[in-house]
């Protein structure tokens, strides 16, 4: 058995922040594939013994099991001493992001995505209120990324992680990333770090 095992799917964009995490660390981890499109995270069992929340990611390690993709960001880095903070105000600007993230890109592209891509819902007023607000935090992201090519500086860290967890799902996406050049060249830089992998290609997906 490998040291980490992360409970995710494939098209999971935040069990990829995870999984993307476990990878660039080179940690010994393992996909345990969470049927979510036929309810697993819905039943009583999963609830009891993998996450009270009904949620997916989940990562088991050593004893501990840790929900929500940021801190389990959060927990990695700190296992493997890469990608985290190297200050106080670095910490601060980290989580600043990460929780905008949640809040806002995130959250509205997730949803956007699994009503009109992988429900093939069509549009509806709700999905017109999730892509406005999609785009614009990534109008913010973009403008942030006109002065530095990461998220905090000129480093990788689990802020860009976070922020990129459903931004490589290319076609799955219902807009267009190629009005945001500065978010488009941020993710080339993301591609290239050494153990960068596309979401299906480390994580199972339904079949």
């Amino acid at each position: 058995m490998a040291d980490y095992q992360l409970y995710c799917f494939g098209e999971s964009g935040n069990a990829y922040k995870a999984a993307l995490m476990l990878e660039l660390c080179e940690l010994d981890w393992e996909p345990r594939f969470v049927d979510f499109f036929n309810g697993e995270t819905r039943t009583p069992d999963y609830r009891k013994n993998v996450n009270e929340m009904g949620e997916a990611p989940v990562l088991v390690h050593g004893g501990k099991k840790l929900s929500q993709s940021g801190v389990i960001l959060d927990y990695l880095a700190e296992q493997s001493r890469k990608f985290g903070p190297k200050s106080d105000d670095e910490r601060r600007e980290i989580f600043r992001w990460m929780l905008f993230d949640n809040h806002k890109l995130t959250s509205s592209i997730a949803s956007l995505r699994y009503l009109v891509t992988l429900m093939k819902g069509g549009e509806t007023p709700i999905t017109e209120y999730l892509r406005g607000r999609a785009l614009a935090a990534l109008k913010i992201v973009d403008g942030h990324l006109a002065q530095q090519p990461f998220i905090v500086g000129k480093r990788a860290t689990i802020a860009d992680f976070s922020l990129c967890g459903y931004l490589f799902y290319g076609d799955e996406l219902p807009f267009d990333l190629n009005s945001f050049a500065n978010v488009q060249n941020w993710l080339d830089q993301i591609r290239n770090l050494k153990g960068w992998k596309h979401p299906y290609d480390l994580m199972p997906r339904k079949p």
